[in-house]
Parts: structure tokens; sequence; C-alpha cells
């Protein structure tokens, strides 16, 4: 206890350059804090994207593309699913539900998605939360949308409100549904997902957008169909870009993707999407751990930086140490001294750098989200942080050791000359 007394008094005595120290030390483990929460908040966006989805069946590719565009609405589908071959594997009698999904349209910047009122009903994410409306319902006309909750913000869109569609996925679009403009009807609740930055229509709505529309071309002003002609068609799609499939047991899971990679009607893909999420996160993994490394460089840096103050005040303090050892310090009580003083201040810097860290997670929270889509929950520090946090006081008492060691070997002799 006097131990810890004597080296607050010490620190103070030299607070400022203590200061400086603890403010690299509490500037690299913000550092550190910050990409480790990151990293643990986009990995949990990864799983709870979606849940409760046995397979997801698209045109055949790779898993992971099919992840992408289906899920997160990232890239392309090489080729779509017929209508004919979507319904027969939907009546199957193992299969509980299914959600189509048809894209290749979007608004301002945003993914339109074109389904049924299954969406609402069977799409989980985040363990077994269902969609929720904060504004409105789902689409009771043709020409109703249901707005993501990034899509009414950014957009400052209210239910009743006009908007229309563009041919494609570009941000700026020359090609649009100017005939044919839907209706705001419901603005989802924040998932945290891709669903807040997506336009939900129906799949009879993408069929009359597009009905008076051949190779990627509006017909011509004589030819066009209205919007009020086209309620009148027929408008079953013709083929889906992917869907999703809710078996009634978790035992027919594996027999079905295998029955529909082996289908022999058209080339399809099937895929469990915890899996292809682990994969996806096997090659994003690389960047985040990258990261890691560079944050944990970081703290070393500071750490150095902490041994340098100290191992640079030495010399200062020969006349201090000698004091000590003529007023009755052993060599010990000096060499537990400096390493005492290299916790303390690694312990404060860690303190600081954890304080500093929640604060910005607490201030970034909103922007990390509208702009990321990622949720960084702002809770207690997990056993792995803790134990990080534990390693860096840790090593900062090892190299402390150091200048402990120095300061032990310092006679009293030799602190108390004075050399020219």
């Amino acid at each position: 206890m006097e131990l810890l007394r004597l080296a607050v008094r010490s620190l103070w005595n030299r607070r400022t350059t203590a200061l400086l120290t603890i403010s690299a030390i509490a500037i690299s483990v913000t550092l550190l804090l910050g990409v480790e929460k990151l990293r643990t908040a986009a990995r949990e966006g990864f799983a709870n994207t979606i849940s409760g989805a046995d397979l997801i069946v698209g045109a055949r590719s790779g898993p992971i593309n099919l992840l992408l565009y289906s899920v997160f609405r990232i890239g392309d589908a090489t080729a779509n699913v017929t209508w004919q071959s979507y319904r027969k594997i939907a009546a199957h009698p193992d299969v509980a539900w299914t959600i189509p999904i048809s894209l290749g349209d979007s608004h301002r910047g945003f993914r339109v998605l074109g389904t049924d009122l299954d969406y609402f009903a069977h799409y989980r994410y985040a363990g077994d939360r269902g969609l929720e409306f904060a504004e409105g319902g789902s689409w009771g006309d043709l020409y109703d949308a249901v707005l993501g909750a990034d899509v009414a913000s950014e957009l400052h869109y209210r239910v009743g409100d006009s908007i229309v569609l563009a041919h494609g996925i570009g941000s700026v679009s020359f090609a649009q549904h100017k005939d044919k403009p839907f209706r705001v009807a419901g603005i989802l609740k924040r998932t945290g997902t891709p669903v807040d930055r997506t336009v939900h229509v129906s799949l009879e709505a993408i069929t009359a957008i597009h009905i008076d529309w051949q190779s990627g071309m509006q017909a011509s002003p004589e030819a066009r169909i209205s919007a009020e002609a086209a309620r009148h068609r027929d408008l079953t799609p013709d083929s889906i870009t992917a869907f999703i499939v809710g078996m009634k047991s978790k035992v027919t899971v594996f027999m079905m993707q295998r029955a529909i990679n082996e289908y022999s009607e058209e080339p399809l893909l099937a895929i469990i999407p915890g899996v292809a999420l682990q994969q996806l996160w096997s090659l994003v993994g690389i960047a985040d751990r990258a990261l890691m490394i560079i944050a944990a460089f970081v703290v070393f840096a500071g750490l150095l930086g902490m041994l340098t103050a100290i191992l640079t005040s030495l010399n200062e303090r020969r006349r201090e140490m000698a004091i000590l050892r003529s007023a009755g310090a052993r060599p010990y009580h000096i060499f537990m001294l400096l390493i005492v003083e290299a916790g303390l201040l690694s312990l404060l810097g860690v303190l600081a750098g954890t304080a500093l860290s929640y604060l910005l997670l607490i201030s970034a929270q909103p922007l990390i989200m509208s702009h990321f889509g990622i949720y960084v929950r702002v809770a207690v520090l997990r056993p792995e942080e803790l134990m990080i946090l534990a390693g860096i006081v840790g090593a900062a008492v090892l190299m402390g050791l150091i200048p402990a060691w120095r300061a032990y070997r310092n006679s009293l002799a030799d602190g108390l000359t004075i050399r020219v």
C-alpha cells in the first residue's frame, strides 16, 4: 500500500509526462476496442440477416453469389428461376412455406424487391424476429410499395407519397417506369439488415411495370400499355430471381437440397444460409483480422511509448532513488516501485481508453447504422475483451521490468554522485 501511495505521488510529480503516456495508451486501447466491437457487430449482423430459412434457391452459380444477391442485395443473378419450377418446388409436401424474390429494378440507388405477402409473414432475422410496420401496412393495391426504414428516412418519404421505380440497379437511371407510379403503403421498422434499404412491391407489380418492355427497352409510345390497362392483364410472372424455402421438418433439408441441385428441368442451386454465411465470413474475416493486427501494433506502440518515458526519466530520477535508498528503501522496493508505476500508467490508460471507446460508439452508433447497416450494441465488456485489456496491463507490467531492473542495479553511491 505504501508503494502504491509512493508511486501515485511520483507520477503526480511528473504529471505532464504521465498524462501524455496515459493518453497514448488510451488512444490505442480505444482503437483496439473499437475494431473489436465493430468486428463483432459485423459478424452478428451477417449472422442475423436471415433466420429460420432452411434453403435459398436460385439459378446455378455459386453459394456466396446466390447469398449475396438474394439476401444482401449485392450483385446480380446469372439467370432466373422459371415460375413453373418455383411452383413445383413450393408445392412439394415437405415444404412449409416459400418466399419468392424478384430483383432487377431500383429507386434512387435503393434496390427494389418483388415478392408476395408471405415475405412479411415468414421472413425472420436476429433469431426469431419478424418484420413489423412503423407506419401503414402491406400493399392492398397493385401499385403499392412498402419501404425499408433507411429508404424512408434518407429520402424523407411518408405513407401516401408517390414514387417512381427505375429499370436497372444504378443509382442514376434514365429508364424509369414513370407511366406506372407507386404509392407508399407502409414503412417497416428498422431491422439492421438489408431489408432497411429495400423497396418492396408485389410480384404482379414487377410484371406490370415490365409488361411493355422488351430486351431492356420500353415499347414505342403507341404500343405502350397504361397503368390501368395493365391491371386487366395476366400478371403471373414468367420467372423470379430466387426464392427462400422453409421446410416442415429439419430432417428433410438435406434431401430437398440434393433434389433441387439435381433438378433435371433447369439448372438450380439450393444453399443452406448458415453454411453460406460461414463461407462468406471466412472471406470477409481476412480484413477484420488485418484490422485487429494493426490495432494490436498501435497498442504495442503505446506501451513502447510508456517504456521510453520511464527509461528516459530514470537518469533524472537517480537522485530520487538514492534518497529513497538512504531513507531505508531496499533495492527490492525500488524495483517494485517502477513496476507499480508501469502498472498504474497502463491501468489508467486502459480505463480512459475504455471510457473513450464507449463514448465514441454511443455517438457514432446512429451513423454506423445508417451508412453501413451495422448495429453496434453498446453492452458491457465481454470476457474476451476483458482478457485483452488485462493482457495490455500485464504486458505493461512486463515491460516495466526493464526500467525496474536498471533502477535496481543503480547503487546508492551512483545515485549520489554528480556527473559533469
